[in-house]
Parts: C-alpha cells; sequence; structure tokens
C-alpha cells in the first residue's frame, strides 16, 4: 500500500518557530478553527491548556505539535493539503506566537485525484 499524503504540513519557518514556542511553554498543539478574526488562523496552545472538542479532527501532527480543525472546516478543507507557514505580523491574541513579531499562516494545495483517493480508501476523508 502506498505511502498517505500528510494533510497538514510545515515549511522550516514554521517549525522553527514551533521549537522556540515548544521551549518556552512546553508541549503544544494547534487548532484551526475556521471561525472569524483570530479563528482564521490556526492557533498554537499549550497542550495542557486547550480542549479538543468532541467533533474536531485531528490531521495530523506538525514539528511534534498535533494539528487539529473543527469538522465543518475540514469538510471545506479535505480535498487540500495544508502548509503551515510563518509570516511578519501579529499572531491571533490568544495564539502562543502573539508578540514574536510573526503569525503562523495556512498555504495549501489540492491533492492529487489518485492521493484524494488514497486518503478516501484510508478512511481519512
Amino acid at each position: 500500500m502506498p505511502e498517505l499524503p500528510l494533510q497538514v504540513t510545515a515549511t522550516l519557518a514554521a517549525l522553527q518557530l514551533i521549537d522556540k514556542l515548544r521551549a518556552r511553554h512546553g508541549p503544544v498543539l494547534f487548532h484551526q478553527s475556521g471561525g472569524c478574526c483570530d479563528g482564521s488562523s490556526p492557533m498554537c496552545f499549550p497542550e495542557r491548556e486547550f480542549i479538543i472538542g468532541d467533533h474536531d479532527v485531528r490531521m495530523g501532527e506538525i514539528g511534534g505539535a498535533s494539528f487539529y480543525i473543527s469538522a465543518p472546516q475540514f469538510e471545506y478543507w479535505k480535498h487540500t493539503q495544508l502548509i503551515i507557514d510563518v509570516v511578519e505580523g501579529r499572531g491571533g491574541m490568544f495564539s502562543l506566537e502573539n508578540g514574536e513579531g510573526v503569525r503562523f499562516l495556512v498555504r495549501s494545495r489540492l491533492f492529487a485525484d489518485d492521493e484524494y483517493a488514497a486518503l478516501a480508501a484510508a478512511g481519512r476523508v
């Protein structure tokens, strides 16, 4: 069976920022809610301080941090690979990168037909 494509991945800049935040705050996780304002960006939280919802979907892991997305947002994005990047700017008010002068950002690419078929066959979409 071929290896499944990653549903979420991260750039080197994002991985470096995750390492920095983990060194400062301990284990972290990400949540993408799909809401307005801060909720439209991936948010990084201390693992012990965020409660995963019953309908949140774990898409994978980036830099050792679990990445969750709300079920309605997953339904919308299930055809794409999320690529977590870092750009200059202010992070979300409650996201750990706030105050660093950078923020996490979602980029994406559509899965090829064979990639999506493999994810579907594995029950991942």
